[in-house]
C-alpha cells in the first residue's frame, strides 16, 4: 500500500532554501512553483517545504534521514562544494551499523545521510 514518503520541513525564505538545496546540494525544483511552498528532488528523494516566516531556527527540530549507496562520494562532493558539515556530524561509522554524516540547512533542519556499513 505505502509507496513513498516526502517529508515536509519549515522554511523562512523560499529563495534562500531553493538556493541551498539546488545550488549547493544538487537538487532540482519539482512539482511546479507555488507561493509559500517548495518541492525539490534529487534521484529518488523528494523534500517539500512550507513557508514559516516566524520560524526561530534555534527552536527548529526538523530532521530527515536520507539513505544513500555512495556515501563517501556524496560526502566528498559536498566538501568540494564548500557545504558546511554539522560540527558533530562528520562522516563516521556508527555503532548501529551505519556510516553517516549530517548537515544543517539555512533553517536548522538537520539532514543526516547514511549508508549501511
Amino acid at each position: 500500500m505505502l509507496t513513498d514518503i516526502h517529508p515536509k520541513l519549515p522554511m523562512r525564505n523560499k529563495d534562500r532554501t531553493k538556493e541551498f538545496y539546488i545550488d549547493k546540494l544538487g537538487f532540482r525544483q519539482s512539482g511546479g512553483d507555488f507561493d509559500g511552498y517548495l518541492m525539490v528532488q534529487k534521484d529518488n528523494i523528494q523534500i517539500h517545504f512550507f513557508e514559516f516566516k516566524d520560524l526561530d531556527p534555534a527552536e527548529n527540530y526538523g530532521q530527515v534521514y536520507i539513505r544513500t549507496n555512495q556515501i563517501e562520494r556524496l560526502y566528498q562532493s559536498l566538501l568540494e562544494s564548500a557545504v558546511d558539515i554539522h560540527p558533530a556530524g562528520h562522516l563516521e561509522d556508527k555503532p548501529w551499523g551505519q556510516k553517516e554524516f549530517a548537515l544543517l540547512d539555512p533553517d536548522n533542519n538537520l539532514l543526516t545521510f547514511g549508508q549501511q556499513s
